[in-house]
């Protein structure tokens, strides 16, 4: 079992479209889109957000977070919990919904818990750390140089892979400079296949987090 995902848009489309891109990262996750009106309009339907936060609460869930885009439709997504059985199943995410989605459902496809997806959909919204001074600065615990293999390089999908998999893990972690947790970030490196990736991590699971991309990194991130 895994956590689902609701996605609740002012547009049918952008829902179905989100969900669509999600899918491709996470297919053995249920995303659900509650886009649109039930009579094809631009807004947000209660109706249909109660029936998402029930077809995922009936799949054996082990929890379910709700991505929402613009503000009135968080309105929606909360007065729906009001009819939900068990409303604390349910987590509200406050991330960008594109960008959130495709970080949670990667976090959720690697097995997270609620919290761990939530945190990882929101992890994307964090401007990344000021920089400290010399003397300030800490030597990293691990560290790790990959070469991207794959085809596409430091495309979504790896990105939202690397992101994911780092948000459940107590460890900082830069890839080339880039927070290693910011979807964001790892993107706008535009390293393209061959790039060198030189990994630095501090704390707890600095090792733990290194592994981890050195096997995620040499595998192609599963792709050709």
């Amino acid at each position: 079992m895994t956590v689902k995902l609701v996605v609740v848009s002012h547009s049918e489309k952008i829902a179905d479209g989100a969900v669509e891109l999600a899918v491709q990262m996470a297919p053995d996750v249920l995303i659900l889109p509650a886009g649109g009106t039930d009579d094809g309009r631009i807004g947000t339907s209660l109706e249909r957000v109660m029936a998402a936060l029930e077809q995922a609460s009936d799949a054996n869930s082990d929890g379910t977070v709700v991505l929402t885009d613009l503000g009135s439709a968080v309105m929606t997504a909360e007065s729906a919990l009001e009819f939900v059985a068990d409303p604390s199943s349910v987590l509200l995410a406050d991330a960008p919904l594109v960008e959130g989605l495709v970080a949670a459902a990667v976090a959720a496809q690697a097995g997270a818990d609620a919290a761990g997806v939530k945190e990882a959909a929101e992890a994307v919204y964090r401007p990344p750390a000021a920089p400290q001074h010399a003397h300030e600065h800490r030597p990293p615990e691990a560290t790790g140089d990959f070469e991207l293999i794959n085809q596409a390089g430091m495309h979504a999908r790896p990105a939202a892979k690397i992101s994911g998999g780092l948000s459940g893990m107590d460890a900082e972690v830069t890839v080339n400079g880039a927070d290693g947790a910011s979807m964001t970030e790892l993107m706008m490196l535009g390293a393209g296949k061959g790039t060198m990736l030189h990994v630095e991590a501090s704390g707890p699971d600095a090792v733990k987090a290194v592994d981890y991309l050195r096997g995620l990194i040499g595998a192609g991130f599963g792709e050709p």
